[in-house]
C-alpha cells in the first residue's frame, strides 16, 4: 500500500490517545494551563464524571484573538520558542498538544479575555473542526468547556469507568495539584458536591494548612516537615511518621519543581527510607517537592508529562533517603495512638454485653524460644550483653531512684504490670502505654548491631564445639555465598559437606544462642530476597534484623519492674523505637480522653 500523510484531524486523534486517557487527564491539562497563565483561582465543574462536561475557569492572564486561534493548533505554544528552552522547561505545559487533542475527540469551547481588553473572544472546536473566533463577554481570565468527551472516538468512550470512578480520579488529580501549588485556590464541583482548597499563606505554616485541607487534619498532624539540600538539589515537604501508612501508594504525593509526577525512582527512594520502620507491604504518606535546576531534569519524557528523568538520579535518591531518614530519627519514637476511630467504634456498640463475641479468634501467643533471651545491661555495660534472667536490680538513678510520680512524667511513663508475659503496661501523666516487650527490644538490639557494624564490625564469640546445620543444598549455597558478609556480622561459617554448614562463631552481643536456628532463619531471609538487586547495605540490614530477633526478649519471659522500666527508658532514647524491624508498632498509647470514651464517660 502507498504511504500517505495523515490529515491533521486523524493525527490529533492519535495524539489524543496519549494525552487524553480519561476525564482526569483533561482536568490535569487544563488546570496546568491555568497555572501557567498565573491564575490565583481555578474552578473545575464536572458532570457525568467529566464525560458529559468539564468546565475549567481561571482568573489568569487570558488571550487575545490571535493567540486563541493559534492555541488550538497542534504544537502551538507560548511556553517555549527554541531548543534551549526545551532543555530547561520551567512551565507546566510546553508541548502544545493538549487543546488540539481534546478538540479532536470532544466538543471544545474556549472563552478568554485579557485584563486590558474591552471584551473577550470565544472559539469552538468540534471533533477536530475549528470554528471562527467571535467576541464574547466575560471577566478577565479563561473559561474552557469540554462536552461529550470521546464522542468522535466511540471506542475510547467504552473504556471509561463509572461516573463515580472517573470523578474520583479527577478529584485525585486536583488534590495533587493543590499540594503542588498551595498558593492557588482550587474548587472542584461534582454534581451537587463541592471540594474546595482555599489558597494557603506563603511559608511552612501555609503549606501545613494546605496539607490539612487535602489529607485531613489528623493525618497532617502526624506528619513531619522536612527540608534537605545536597549539591544544588533541594527536598521540601512533609512525611508521615512510621505508624502512618497505607495499603497502596496513593497517599504518596510527589512533585518536581511544582509539577505533580509519578516517578518510580522517587517512590522507591521513599520506600527505602522507611524500610526498617514500616511493613514491607505498606506504603508511607508523604507530600514532597524536589527542587532542581530546569536543566537537571527532563520533563519531555511522555506526552502526559507525568514522568521525569533526572540528570543525576543517584544524587536525588540519596537526597530523599538521607533527608527522610534524618527526619524520622529526629522526631524520636512516636506511639501509635489507639484512640480516635477505634475507640469510638467500640464505645458506640449497642449490643448487650452477654451477646458480644470477639470479631476474630485471638492471635496465638508466641512462646519463648529454648535459648535464653538477651536483655538490658547495668549502667556502664554493653546494652545487649547481659541475660535478663540473671540481671540484678538496676542501679541506674534514672530508674531505680526515680519516684513513681516522676516516672509518670516521662514519655513512656512508669511500668505497672507485665501482662500475659508479653506486654508492659505503663502509666503516664495523661494516659497509659502498652509496650510489646519483644518487638521493642528487637528494635533496640537491631539498632545496636547496626552501630557496632558501622563502627568496627560486630564482635564474634568462638564456639568450643561448632554447630552443624543441615540445609537444602540451594539454601546452603546462598548462605555460603553470603559468608563474607555474615563474617562482618559476627557469624563464622564454613562448608561441611553437601547441604551442610559448620557454625564456628556467633555474634557476641547475643550471648549463648542457637546458632543452627539463626543460620536457618538467615537462609530463609536470603531466599526471600534472592531476586533483589539491592545494595549490600540493604541485604545486611535484612540479615541483621533476623539476628536481632534471636537476641531479643521473648514473649512469655516474665520481666521484673526494674527491667520493665529500663526497657521503657531505652525505648525513649532510641529514635527508631516506634516500630520493630518488621514495621509493626512497638507501643500503643491510650490517652485519658480515650479511656473515658471507652467507658462512656464522655
Amino acid at each position: 500500500m502507498p504511504v500517505r500523510l495523515l490529515s491533521d484531524t486523524v493525527a490529533n486523534r492519535i495524539a489524543a490517545g496519549e494525552v487524553v486517557e480519561r476525564p482526569a487527564s483533561v482536568v490535569k491539562e487544563l488546570a496546568e494551563n491555568a497555572l501557567d497563565a498565573g491564575a490565583a483561582r481555578i474552578e473545575i465543574v464536572l458532570e457525568g464524571g467529566g464525560a458529559r462536561l468539564i468546565r475549567v475557569s481561571d482568573d489568569g492572564c487570558g488571550m487575545d484573538r490571535d493567540d486563541l486561534v493559534m492555541a488550538v493548533e497542534r504544537f502551538a505554544t507560548s511556553k517555549i520558542s527554541s531548543d534551549e528552552d526545551l532543555v530547561g522547561v520551567a512551565t507546566m505545559g510546553f508541548r502544545g498538544e493538549a487543546l488540539p487533542s481534546i478538540g479532536a475527540v470532544a466538543r471544545l469551547a474556549i472563552a478568554t479575555r485579557r485584563r486590558d481588553a474591552p471584551h473577550g473572544w470565544r472559539l469552538s472546536v468540534e471533533g477536530g473542526r475549528k470554528g471562527e473566533a467571535e467576541p464574547a463577554a466575560l471577566p478577565p481570565g479563561t473559561r474552557i468547556e469540554v462536552r461529550d468527551l470521546f464522542f468522535a472516538t466511540p471506542a475510547r468512550a467504552k473504556f471509561l469507568k463509572s461516573d463515580r470512578a472517573e470523578a474520583q480520579a479527577a478529584a485525585e488529580a486536583v488534590r495533587r495539584m493543590a499540594l503542588a501549588a498551595p498558593h492557588v485556590d482550587f474548587t472542584l464541583v461534582v454534581e451537587e458536591r463541592t471540594l474546595r482548597f482555599p489558597a494557603a499563606a506563603p511559608g511552612a505554616e501555609g503549606y501545613a494548612e494546605r496539607l490539612a485541607q487535602v489529607l485531613g487534619a489528623e493525618t497532617a498532624a502526624a506528619m513531619i516537615a522536612i527540608d534537605g539540600q545536597r549539591e544544588g538539589a533541594r527536598l521540601v515537604g512533609h512525611v508521615g511518621q512510621s505508624h502512618l501508612h497505607r495499603a497502596t501508594a496513593g497517599a504518596i504525593h510527589l512533585s518536581v519543581n511544582g509539577r505533580p509526577v509519578r516517578d518510580r525512582l522517587l517512590t522507591g527512594a521513599l520506600k527505602a527510607a522507611y524500610q526498617d520502620v514500616m511493613p514491607r507491604d505498606r506504603h508511607p504518606v508523604a507530600a514532597l517537592d524536589i527542587r532542581v535546576g530546569p536543566g537537571e531534569v527532563d520533563v519531555n519524557v511522555h506526552p502526559a508529562k507525568a514522568e521525569v528523568r533526572f540528570r543525576d538520579s543517584g544524587l536525588i535518591r540519596a537526597l530523599v533517603v538521607s533527608t527522610v531518614r534524618a527526619a524520622l530519627a529526629g522526631a524520636g519514637p512516636t506511639p501509635y495512638a489507639a484512640g480516635s476511630a477505634e475507640i469510638a467504634r467500640f464505645a458506640t456498640r449497642t449490643a448487650p454485653a452477654a451477646a458480644w463475641r470477639p470479631a476474630a479468634a485471638p492471635a496465638p501467643v508466641w512462646r519463648p524460644a529454648a535459648t535464653p533471651a538477651r536483655g538490658l545491661a547495668q549502667p556502664g555495660q554493653s546494652a545487649f550483653s547481659v541475660d535478663l534472667m540473671d540481671l540484678p536490680p538496676i542501679a541506674d538513678p534514672r530508674v531505680a531512684d526515680a519516684a513513681p510520680d516522676e516516672a509518670r512524667d516521662r514519655p513512656l511513663g512508669a511500668a505497672k504490670a507485665h501482662l500475659h508475659d508479653t506486654y508492659v503496661l505503663a502509666e503516664t501523666a495523661d494516659g497509659v502505654v502498652l509496650v510489646d516487650a519483644h518487638a521493642a527490644h528487637e528494635r533496640l538490639v537491631y539498632e545496636e548491631l547496626k552501630r557496632l557494624r558501622a563502627a568496627s564490625g560486630v564482635p564474634r564469640q568462638e564456639l568450643l564445639v561448632p554447630d552443624v546445620v543441615e540445609l537444602d543444598p540451594a539454601d546452603a549455597e546462598r548462605v555460603l555465598a553470603a559468608a563474607p558478609l555474615l563474617d562482618g556480622l559476627g557469624l563464622g561459617l564454613e562448608a561441611f559437606g553437601p547441604g551442610a554448614l559448620l557454625v564456628r562463631a556467633t555474634p557476641a552481643p547475643l550471648g549463648p544462642c542457637d546458632g543452627a536456628a539463626l543460620v536457618r532463619d538467615i537462609a530463609e531471609t536470603l531466599a526471600e530476597g534472592d531476586g533483589e538487586a539491592g545494595p549490600v547495605a540493604r541485604r545486611l540490614d535484612h540479615i541483621l534484623a533476623t539476628v536481632a530477633c534471636h537476641g531479643s526478649v521473648r514473649a512469655g519471659r516474665k520481666l521484673k519492674p526494674d527491667e520493665m522500666n529500663a526497657l521503657l527508658r531505652a525505648i525513649e532514647a532510641e529514635p527508631a523505637a516506634s516500630t520493630c524491624n518488621h514495621g509493626r508498632p512497638t507501643f500503643v498509647r491510650l490517652s485519658t480522653a480515650d479511656l473515658e470514651k471507652l467507658f462512656g464517660r464522655r
